[in-house]
């Protein structure tokens, strides 16, 4: 059972995989309204595409071990898209489609099985084998190193994220990443979505590995503490992010060329009334939900407001620790789907235990809500994000490795909405970099059908949707799959005439087919 004061957050993770309908960026324009060079793909992640989770030497994630206690409707990615088996479909499906880039995350259990030491040969060949596949096609890999995924093992032997010793196994297993893969991978992601992850897995408990505390979160979580582990957790993801980079840049950059980043969840926030209190209360929302993760990385310390509002549960830099995290991102990645407003609730603060939520002392007013059609969804919020890192943050280098719209699962093809969304987001992008963000790429999620967090196979992103009655886990692909590759082979996209030229190739029924 949720306490209150969980609930807002609940909303809001619910809102990671939920956004709405209709679009309002009318704008027609091609790809090559973009600077050159500007990267357009789409991704997945590891446990939501691959399968075959113990086959050939991989172990359980925490992702295996949340999904299989039943609470994502009883959903499991043991099989997903079988991606392991069928990533050359996938791939030649991506050279059809024309992606410049693919984004993908490599499983840490399949490739070193316990966590640390030996590595998996069977694993190491699959990523060798599904990178160079990328390479000999002409698509970039963008490579995520931790989506949620450490191994179980590290859970049970010393809580994961919760303990520094995780600093050095990352580090190891990031090596061994660097070592492999590097001189075929430009673009290393380290940790996915710190500030979620934190509080979805540490707070409310509503994700793996599923740790809280009363009167937060799940009454029901087996450990944790909801007032400091999600800082904690964070924390420690962040020295673990330095610990990487100073190593890919002192051993591995030089050779290689490539580029090291952290992925943040990013919202459109706006104060609900223009308020004093609620002004504010918008800007301390920005400190808490972006700056936690965004401030060190920039300017070496996490904010002003986050020091003061949690205190000494907030964990410490050392001045050498600062000194690593600062300036340890050569770019950023963004994931974006949604907009909320916030309401000042500064009476929170008056409670001696808080977590996260109570910390942050605001009322989350959500806008974008799945199957509210009336209310349109909200792209400038994306937009206004991408003003925000250039103006506080110091305009650096970015990816938005994720934005895509949810629908219910189903086997209609013709996604008009999600292509309304796309395009009306990618306009947003735009008038960003028109504006001078240095916005250097733009990824659709998800290419495939996948397993996703909290819905399972209940919900859809992909360009394909993956049959799951079919033994062979076919892929068909949606009128957004049609729509992205013109737009990718340089046509003008503009809703209207699109879905008149393209809508006919998407009506067919793959069960009938």
């Amino acid at each position: 059972m949720l306490s209150f004061t969980s609930f807002s957050w609940v909303v809001v993770l619910l809102l990671w995989w939920s956004v709405t309908a209709s679009a309002n960026h009318e704008e027609s324009f091609s790809r090559y309204d973009f600077p050159p060079g500007f990267v357009f793909g789409s991704g997945t992640s590891a446990y939501q595409v691959e399968g075959a989770v113990e086959e050939d030497g991989r172990t359980p994630s925490i992702w295996d071990t949340f999904a299989r206690a039943g609470y994502i409707h009883g959903a499991t990615g043991d099989v997903a898209c079988d991606g392991y088996h069928k990533y050359k479909e996938d791939v030649q499906l991506m050279v059809e489609t024309g992606l410049d880039a693919y984004r993908f995350s490599i499983s840490w259990s399949r490739l070193i099985p316990h966590g640390r030491g030996p590595v998996n040969p069977k694993g190491l060949q699959y990523y060798n084998n599904l990178i160079n596949e990328l390479i000999k096609h002409g698509i970039q890999p963008h490579v995520t190193l931790f989506n949620f995924d450490h191994p179980q093992e590290l859970e049970d032997e010393y809580g994961g994220w919760v303990s520094r010793r995780i600093v050095k196994d990352f580090t190891a297993y990031a090596e061994v990443c660097f070592r492999e893969f590097g001189d075929r991978v430009r673009y290393w992601v380290t940790i996915n979505e710190p500030n979620v992850f934190s509080i979805g897995g540490y707070d409310i408990g509503i994700s793996p590995p599923r740790r809280c505390s009363p009167p937060f979160g799940f009454s029901n979580c087996l450990r944790g503490n909801s007032s400091s582990e999600p800082y904690l957790a964070v924390h420690n993801i962040l020295l673990s992010h330095a610990s990487a980079a100073k190593l890919y840049r002192e051993v591995y950059q030089v050779k290689q060329l490539g580029f090291i980043g952290i992925n943040v969840y990013t919202f459109g926030i706006l104060p609900l009334t223009n308020s004093t209190e609620d002004v504010v209360a918008a800007k301390r929302a920005n400190e808490f939900l972006h700056g936690w993760v965004v401030n060190p990385l920039i300017f070496g310390d996490y904010p002003e407001i986050m020091k003061k509002n949690v205190g000494e549960r907030l964990p410490k830099f050392t001045p050498l620790q600062s000194k690593e995290i600062m300036g340890s991102v050569d770019f950023l990645g963004l994931i974006h789907y949604t907009t909320m407003y916030i309401k000042d609730k500064s009476s929170s603060l008056i409670f001696e235990t808080r977590d996260f939520n109570m910390d942050m002392a605001v009322d989350l007013s959500l806008w974008d809500i799945s199957g509210a059609s009336e209310v349109p969804f909200m792209p400038w919020g994306l937009t206004q994000v991408l003003e925000l890192f250039k103006q506080e943050y110091g305009n650096p280098p970015i990816f938005i490795y994720e934005n895509g719209q949810r629908t219910e699962r189903n086997t209609t093809l013709q996604d008009t909405g999600r292509v309304k969304y796309i395009q009306a987001y990618m306009g947003a992008v735009l008038d960003a970099v028109r504006n001078g963000s240095d916005t250097r790429g733009y990824f659709t999620w998800s290419f495939l059908d996948l397993f996703e967090l909290l819905d399972g196979y209940g919900s859809s992103y992909g360009h394909y949707y993956v049959d799951l009655d079919d033994p062979d886990l076919r892929r068909y692909p949606k009128f957004s799959a049609h729509w992205y590759s013109n737009f990718l082979k340089g046509e003008i996209v503009g809703l209207k005439e699109d879905i008149e030229m393209v809508s006919g190739q998407s009506r067919m029924d793959p069960r009938k087919a």
